[in-house]
């Protein structure tokens, strides 16, 4: 008898689903129902362990107190930017793998900026803009040139896609985020992503995930919550006195956005131009993004059944604060306070609703952060603030010139930390584009503050001049969207475009101030322990596909993390 070819895919995917959730899980670990994987944009690994005897229960000490806390956790990429960690993630793989060099690379097809996920198929469901030019503050998302979202230009699988697979379609995988690029990747390709309209104050997606939105998400939007917090304030959460900054609200080098101030009490006032954004840059966009987390959670019945599902949070607020008003500010650390009743909040959600011995939990960042240059330097470094327009100085042009016979001709674009050459005017001229490389690599070198500048071809060739940042910046290099020379500065050297918004601290770099963040894996029977190897975040999707008896993401190339897995499992 030849079965219909529906029941046999019926009778395929209950049996694929039935070995995954009961047939492969080691007796000494009880199969979670929920994968929740949180990210904390901008987190740099020392900065919850600064205040910790600060904190109360819940929220970080939980996770020091009761989960495996890896203490010595960095990443293996040069552009420590929030696409680039959040891929890394999200696939278990470096860059060069994975392909999100950054948040901007120049599309050589079409000779225009690209900005990481978007994609022009794809609208916003119901054709709701989030993206006003005249006001985005974020000079990445200017730069795009459709507001369509997807997961299509990551090359390779996720650990959430894996998860689909394994479990024949049946497992829920969602991700929440205030920033677009911080949900599409940690959704993987099958699963649904959600982000934060700052032009409406609701969560949206694309078509490349929904058709319509289900009844839940109009439901959450039409109570406009973020609308309840017009003419309020983004007060101190206890007396000033308790914080460890509580001389530090009001510094030169704070950045005072659109009329947001630079001390408290921050006002979110009521023009709604402004209004939605003002709520990203304090703790409320996190606190906005556990409401709609919250929410997910009980509609779409999450962790119920016997199916594995998995939700990633990443929240934003943490790299907005430290942007605008540096790591080392009152706002900063009011902010890690209020994160941690956030972080508190959706662990008893999870326990009351799922149990946390049921979830297994782990917490990163997509990057750490620096301190602003002013604030090293009054402990004597040498420090500065550089634009890259400045970059290619006329001395440098002048050598161009009298070696090759041109000079900016030779460039069609820097855009940090990339420079990308002119290709076609190389190749017109009969230059050889390698020896292009190496001189303008050696000649940025000659400006002040500049730590190095790599040549693409010469990585591609391992042909490494030995110093530190060659395996980071081979690690980030893709063909078809990185640039032909990478450009290093000096350390606490800040490099920020006079075209977009000023900063208080800017990220990106291959320094261990933002290759550094924290790794914790908790709940779901798992014992207490710090560890203090070496890790690295790519270790993470292979560890969580390793403890659910799964395939790891196509491309992931960390190791297992054996103390999750093996060593630290209760009976």
């Amino acid at each position: 008898m030849i079965l219909p070819k529906i029941r046999l895919i019926t009778l395929l995917s209950s049996f694929l689903a039935c070995s995954f959730c009961c047939g492969t899980a080691p007796a000494v670990q009880q199969q979670p129902r929920l994968v929740l994987q949180i990210t904390i944009d901008g987190l740099r690994g020392d900065m919850p362990l600064r205040f910790m005897d600060a904190l109360p229960p819940g929220g970080f000490r939980y996770f020091y107190e009761n989960g495996i806390w890896f203490t010595n956790a960095y990443y293996q990429h040069s552009n420590t930017e929030t696409i680039v960690g959040h891929a890394t993630l999200a696939t278990g793989a470096q860059p060069a793998e994975h392909g999100m060099i950054g948040n901007i690379w120049l599309d050589r097809e079409s000779g225009q900026l690209h900005y990481n996920i978007e994609d022009a198929e794809y609208s916003v469901v119901g054709d709701k803009s989030f993206i006003d030019k005249k006001t985005e503050i974020d000079p990445t998302q200017r730069a795009a040139r459709s507001e369509g979202r997807s997961a299509r230009a990551i090359p390779c699988s996720t650990f959430s896609d894996e998860l689909l697979l394994a479990s024949a379609g049946q497992a829920k995988v969602f991700a929440v985020s205030v920033k677009d690029r911080g949900a599409v990747p940690l959704a993987g390709h099958g699963g649904k992503a959600f982000w934060f309209n700052k032009k409406s104050g609701e969560f949206i997606s694309s078509t490349y995930y929904y058709d319509a939105y289900p009844g839940w998400v109009k439901s959450w939007n039409n109570e406009y919550k973020a609308d309840k917090l017009l003419n309020t304030s983004w007060e101190l959460s206890q007396p000033q006195a308790r914080y460890m900054q509580a001389d530090a609200d009001d510094r030169s080098f704070e950045i005072d956005i659109k009329g947001f101030g630079r001390t408290f009490p921050h006002n979110y006032g009521d023009d709604r131009k402004y209004f939605y954004t003002f709520l990203t840059l304090s703790p409320v966009g996190d606190e906005l993004t556990l409401d709609f987390v919250q929410t997910l959670i009980e509609q779409e019945q999450i962790g119920r059944d016997q199916v594995c599902d998995y939700l990633a949070v990443s929240f934003s607020s943490t790299d907005y604060v430290s942007h605008i008003f540096g790591p080392a500010s009152l706002e900063s650390e009011d902010n890690l306070y209020r994160l941690d009743r956030t972080l508190a909040a959706l662990i008893t959600e999870v326990d009351k609703v799922i149990g946390l011995d049921k979830t297994l939990i782990v917490l990163s960042a997509d990057h750490g952060n620096p301190e602003a240059p002013e604030v090293m330097a009054q402990l004597g470094m040498q420090t500065r603030r550089m634009s890259p327009e400045r970059v290619s100085t006329d001395e440098i042009m002048a050598g161009l010139q009298q070696k090759f016979g041109l000079g900016k001709e030779l460039i069609e674009l820097y855009y940090h930390p990339y420079i990308y050459l002119n290709h076609q005017v190389i190749a017109d001229k009969g230059l050889d584009r390698q020896e292009v490389e190496f001189t303008i690599a050696e000649e940025m070198t000659k400006i002040p503050g500049i730590a190095a500048a790599l040549s693409s071809s010469a990585l591609q060739r391992q042909r490494f001049i030995n110093s530190r940042f060659d395996q980071l910046v081979r690690n980030n290099f893709y063909q078809g969207r990185s640039g032909d020379i990478y450009i290093i500065q000096q350390p606490y050297h800040h490099l920020v475009s006079e075209e977009t918004t000023p900063l208080a601290a800017m990220h990106g770099s291959p320094y261990n101030y933002d290759l550094f963040v924290p790794v914790v894996f908790a709940g779901n029977g798992i014992k207490a322990k710090t560890v203090s190897r070496l890790i690295h975040p790519v270790d993470i999707a292979r560890t969580l596909a390793n403890c659910l008896h799964i395939k790891p993401p196509s491309s992931a190339d960390g190791s297992v993390l054996k103390e999750v897995c093996e060593e630290n499992i209760s009976d």
